[in-house]
């Protein structure tokens, strides 16, 4: 595994060493809204608005275009999301709801669009040697994304599922600290999961 190799480690301390502010206010600041995500507390929306802004130009710098574009993206369902959960909040006792088999097949149809429209877009108009790649990754987080301003527990699913995607990328990309970042929103995606899986049988038992 990438994560094993001596090497990568050795590369990740010299990495530190040069390691800006904006990386490491990028790197708490993501790990600080998804926490607060997965406790379903409604101020991740506003430490992920200062995450996305830190994101976006650190992706920009590495030419991951499709993730910086991502990141406009994110901007916008971070006030929709916050709007949303102030909402569903006052509104309904049970916020968290899952979804049926047909519904990740049009999931899992999306993604498949827009991994392929995305990566045609970045491999024809931008220099990135990873276009399909970052194109796949971009399209699961869109609608992982979707998934969470609408607080659907299977968000969490996806969230697992290209966050350990985005590791090997980012250590091709040389982004070792963004790397071992997303390393922890697995285990931290992990435990949203499971909490919001709590949550929401309490929910119908009630």
């Amino acid at each position: 595994m990438l994560l094993a190799d001596t090497s990568f480690w050795q590369l990740l301390l010299k990495q530190l060493n040069q390691t800006s502010w904006l990386e490491w206010a990028g790197f708490f600041s993501t790990i600080a809204c998804i926490y607060l995500a997965a406790k379903e507390n409604i101020w991740n929306w506003a430490v992920s608005i200062l995450s996305i802004v830190i994101s976006a130009l650190l992706f920009f710098q590495s030419q991951l275009f499709g993730d910086f574009i991502l990141q406009f993206y994110f901007l916008f369902t971070a006030f929709y999301g916050w709007w949303f959960w102030i909402k569903r909040k006052k509104e309904s006792e049970k916020p968290i709801v899952t979804i049926a088999a047909k519904h990740w097949a049009i999931a899992i149809a999306a993604i498949l669009l827009l991994t392929v429209v995305l990566g045609y877009f970045l491999d024809r108009y931008t220099p990135t040697n990873v276009p399909y790649e970052d194109g796949f990754c971009t399209a699961v987080s869109f609608v992982a994304q979707i998934m969470l301003t609408r607080k659907i527990l299977e968000n969490w699913i996806l969230w697992i599922f290209v966050d350990i995607c985005y590791v090997p990328l980012l250590i091709y990309k040389q982004l070792n600290l963004y790397a071992v970042l997303y390393a922890i929103l697995v285990i931290i995606a992990i435990v949203g999961y499971l909490d919001w899986k709590k949550t929401y049988r309490e929910q119908t038992s009630s």
